[in-house]
């Protein structure tokens, strides 16, 4: 029997660099069979134990997206259900991977599957003897960490998007509809454009932070430098968390409606509740200073 893809299995949750390099080596064992990822969605967590899910580093149209840039022909997302948790590993091989017809089936060193996470890279290879190869790809290492979701996500809590950015081969983003806010940065002299931080979704821990706005509703715009402050407006006794991003030298700009990209490159400071509107505009005026420095950003 003639094999028509390659077969690569995994949550995928913000498409970081190890799962990058899982595809390029899954683009190699067979030349000229597509390559095509099953990822799960919502995460398993979700469904099973609710209050322990994690936040998630991308959303699933981003998930895939990242996926497709990263080598995957096609994309199979599985629903993830109650019912779903139930399949013992044959019954996931059977239902997932053999309608496939892979010739190789390529998985992290760690995969698990089927009921109560029962099966193992040794129970898939086991199944699929003599119709596929199973290839158990090793973690990623960096500075001597272990790229994985978990690591990127501690980084974000603890603010270090930089961090964060090493890993994923990217800068982290947060994207969305760009909505009314309070309009006080616009009185103040920095008019900014406003994401509700969404719920279930990874962001950086409260703070100010130097990095990029795009716009997503034009064809090749390009990245504007921007100060990005996460956080809940203490200093007016705000409420709801949200990401507000100041362009640099643009009060021109009419963002609301829009869909947006914003993308961190480095934390500048926690985040403070000021004495004064006077000693507020200080630290904000030398927050964009900072911005300016850190995106080689001239006035």
């Amino acid at each position: 029997m003639v094999a028509s893809s390659v077969v690569v299995i995994g949550n995928f949750d913000g498409v970081h660099g190890g799962h990058v390099e899982v595809l390029r080596h899954a683009a190699t064992l067979a030349p000229g069979l597509p390559v095509v990822v099953v990822t799960f969605w919502p995460h398993p967590m979700r469904v099973l134990r609710p209050e322990q899910a994690p936040k998630l580093l991308t959303d699933l149209p981003e998930r895939l997206r990242l996926l497709k840039a990263a080598g995957a022909q096609e994309v199979r997302v599985v629903q993830f259900t109650r019912d779903v948790s139930t399949w013992s590993p044959e019954e996931f091989v059977a239902r997932v991977i053999d309608p496939l017809d892979p010739s190789h089936v390529v998985v992290g060193e760690n995969f698990r599957f089927g009921y109560r996470a029962s099966g193992t890279v040794e129970t898939l290879a086991q199944l699929g003897a003599g119709r596929f190869e199973v290839d158990a790809m090793p973690l990623v290492h960096i500075d001597g960490e272990s790229t994985c979701s978990t690591l990127v996500r501690k980084a974000l809590e603890e603010g270090d998007v930089a961090l964060a950015a090493t890993h994923l081969g990217r800068s982290f983003r947060v994207q969305g509809v760009v909505v009314m806010g309070d309009q006080r940065g616009r009185d103040l002299g920095f008019p900014t454009a406003n994401l509700p931080v969404p719920p279930g979704m990874a962001v950086p821990a409260d703070g100010v932070y130097a990095g990029w706005l795009t716009r997503l509703d034009e064809t090749g715009a390009r990245p504007m430098p921007a100060a990005i402050s996460v956080g809940s407006n203490p200093t007016f006794q705000g409420l709801e968390r949200r990401v507000e991003t100041n362009v640099l030298d643009r009060k021109d700009l009419e963002l609301y409606g829009v869909e947006i990209a914003v993308d961190f490159v480095e934390r500048l400071r926690g985040q403070i509740t000021f004495s004064g509107i006077e000693a507020l505009v200080a630290q904000m005026e030398a927050d964009v200073a900072r911005t300016r420095g850190i995106l080689g950003v001239e006035v």
